[in-house]
C-alpha cells in the first residue's frame, strides 16, 4: 500500500508524537503538520523533526489522513471544525482510549465523511506527556485495536490498519462496546485506584509520613498516577457506565478482604492466601505471555485456573 504522503497530528504529544516519529522512521509518511493549543509544544515538535509544519485545523483538514490525539472529550470539537474542510480522500482516525462515545460524535459531526473515519487505539504510552516525550519505537510489537461501525468504507480502515503495521504495531479488531468494556477493566479501573490511593494518602493528616517511608510497592502501584488529569478525567467520564460495572466488582473483592480481616478466623485468613494466591498465578502467568510469548491458561470465573 503507498505511503501516506501528508499526515496531520491534531494533538502532538506522546500518542501522536511517537506515530509521527515511527512512519517517518519506517518511510510510511512524506510530510507531517501538526496542530496544538500550545505554541511551546508545537516549538518543541518542531525542533525534534517530529512534525514539519505547525498548521491550523482548516489546514488539517487537507492532509491524506488525519490522527485527532486529544483528549477525548475534545474530540467532538475537533470533528467539528474539520467537517467543513475536508478533501474528499481524507480519512481521520483517533487514539482514543474509549470508543462508543467517540463514535457517536463522530457521527454527529462528520455527516456523510464518518465513512472515512476509523476508530482505533493504540495499547501503548508512557506517564510522560507532551511532544518532548514520543519516541520512535513507542508501538513496536505492542496492539493497536481497530474498530468498526456501521458506515465505514473498507479502503478507509485498510489505510488504518496499514499506518498502524508501518509502526511495528500488532492490529487488534474488536468492537467498539467490547473495547470499552476490556479497557474499563484493565486501564480505565487501574488508573482510578492509583488516582484515588494517592489522593487519598495525601489528603491524610500524617501524609508527610506516609509519602516519607513509601518505597517500591507504592511506586508500581502508583506510578500511573503520574499521567495527565484532564486526560484520565474525560476517559473516566466517557466510559464511566462501563467503569462503574468494573468498580462495583472491584467493591465487591473489597467487601469480602474486610469481611475476612474483621473475622480474624483461621478459615478467614485462608481465604486472603487462596485469594492472593490466584492472583499471583494470573499475574505471574500474564508478564510471562508478554515478556516470553508464552500461552495465557483460561482462567474460570472468580481468577481460578481450570
Amino acid at each position: 500500500m503507498a505511503r501516506i504522503e501528508t499526515l496531520a497530528i491534531v494533538g502532538v504529544g506522546l500518542i501522536g508524537g511517537s506515530l509521527a516519529l515511527a512512519l517517518k522512521e519506517s518511510g510510511a509518511v512524506g510530510r507531517v503538520l501538526g496542530v496544538g493549543r500550545s505554541r511551546g509544544n508545537l516549538d518543541d515538535a518542531l525542533r525534534l523533526g517530529i512534525i514539519d509544519e505547525a498548521v491550523s485545523l482548516e489546514q488539517a483538514a487537507k492532509a491524506d489522513v488525519i490522527f485527532v490525539a486529544t483528549p477525548v472529550a475534545q474530540m467532538g470539537a475537533v470533528f467539528d471544525s474539520l467537517k467543513p474542510h475536508l478533501v474528499a480522500h481524507a480519512v481521520i482516525t483517533d487514539g482514543g482510549s474509549t470508543k462508543q462515545d467517540v463514535i457517536e460524535s463522530a457521527k454527529r459531526a462528520l455527516g456523510e465523511s464518518v465513512k472515512r473515519f476509523v476508530p482505533a487505539h493504540p495499547i501503548a504510552g508512557t506517564e510522560k506527556t507532551g511532544a518532548a516525550a514520543a519516541f520512535a519505537s513507542l508501538y513496536r510489537d505492542r496492539k493497536v485495536v481497530v474498530c468498526s461501525h456501521d458506515a465505514l468504507d473498507a479502503d478507509a480502515a485498510d489505510i488504518v490498519t496499514h499506518m498502524w503495521k508501518s509502526t511495528g504495531a500488532a492490529i487488534h479488531a474488536m468492537s467498539a462496546r467490547d473495547h470499552d468494556d476490556v479497557f474499563a477493566a484493565v486501564s480505565h479501573l487501574p488508573h482510578l485506584l492509583a488516582f484515588a490511593l494517592v489522593d487519598m494518602l495525601a489528603a491524610a493528616p500524617q501524609a508527610d509520613q506516609y509519602f516519607k517511608f513509601a518505597a517500591s510497592g507504592f511506586r508500581d502501584f502508583t506510578r500511573i498516577a503520574g499521567g495527565s488529569p484532564e486526560m484520565w478525567r474525560d476517559i473516566s467520564a466517557a466510559n464511566r457506565i462501563e467503569l462503574r460495572k468494573q468498580l462495583a466488582g472491584y467493591r465487591s473483592r473489597l467487601d469480602d478482604f474486610d469481611r475476612w480481616l474483621a473475622a480474624g478466623a483461621p478459615s478467614d485468613v485462608s481465604q486472603i492466601e487462596a485469594s492472593y494466591a490466584r492472583a499471583s498465578r494470573a499475574r505471574n502467568a500474564w508478564q510471562r505471555h508478554i515478556e516470553h510469548g508464552e500461552p495465557m491458561p483460561r482462567l474460570a470465573g472468580g481468577g481460578q485456573e481450570e
